[in-house]
């Protein structure tokens, strides 16, 4: 997160983003998931987010960075960033792709 003026870089905490993630924890339903990023975010910032998310698949298939620039449209720089953060990242996305297979599994 960005550091505010006249804060202490050493003090800040994850707080904001911790009230963020509740809010989107308290959501049931993806059309209100979707109606909240949609008043959260501006139209490039879910284009971003959109861009990043529909690349993590493919890249967990083992897709080739240029297939997959091929295939979505993708800036390769964007993809090398996804690859990174699914290797060296908090594990976000793979716990998300893990808990939409289970939940795909659940519904068959």
């Amino acid at each position: 997160m960005k550091p505010r003026p006249g804060t202490d870089p050493d003090k800040t905490t994850d707080a904001p983003l911790a009230v963020l993630a509740r809010a989107f924890a308290a959501l049931q339903h993806p059309d209100d998931v979707q109606a909240f990023l949609r008043d959260l975010c501006t139209p490039a910032e879910l284009e971003a987010m959109a861009d990043r998310w529909r690349v993590v698949p493919l890249l967990r298939q083992g897709v080739p960075y240029r297939e997959i620039h091929d295939l979505t449209g993708v800036s390769v720089t964007t993809i090398g960033r996804v690859a990174r953060t699914l290797e060296h990242g908090d594990g976000g996305y793979a716990t998300a792709l893990e808990q939409l297979a289970a939940r795909d599994i659940e519904s068959n």
